[in-house]
């Protein structure tokens, strides 16, 4: 078996190199990876541009069940509540913010919690000021 040179003459190793610089250099190095019959085509005059994120509450994060409001609520009330409060009754829970300098608003919704209940979660004191949780997904 006959082996011979394995490399190529200056000429046909440029043309080989300008064959592959848009896959080594990315598309701002003289081309593109994509060619152009296989670019979108824009959308008509009357048809929206397409998108691959829905539009309205669905983009903001916010748990099934629960508004985005309803979160930043959620998340407001549990900033006032240290993990060393919990599980706590409605007493401990007011202490405990007071202690974190909650504003009277939060204090006052802490007010109107039923006295002799524990609360294990900030979830549990929310749903029982009246809001919602968020949903088990199946």
């Amino acid at each position: 078996m006959e082996r011979g040179s394995s490399k190529h003459g200056p000429r046909l190793d440029d043309q080989m190199s300008q064959e592959v610089s848009g896959l080594v250099q990315g598309p701002g190095a003289g081309g593109s990876r994509v060619d152009e019959f296989r670019q979108a085509e824009p959308a008509g005059e009357d048809q929206p541009e397409p998108t691959t994120a829905p539009t309205g509450d669905l983009r903001t994060g916010s748990p099934q069940g629960m508004t985005s409001e309803d979160v930043e609520a959620r998340s407001r009330l549990g900033r006032f509540i240290t993990m060393t409060a919990l599980p706590g009754d409605r007493a401990t829970l007011i202490a405990n913010a007071q202690d974190n300098e909650a504003p009277a608003d939060v204090l006052a919704d802490l007010e109107r919690l039923p006295e002799g209940t524990r609360y294990q979660t900030v979830s549990e004191v929310w749903a029982a000021l009246g809001h919602t949780n968020e949903t088990t997904r199946w």
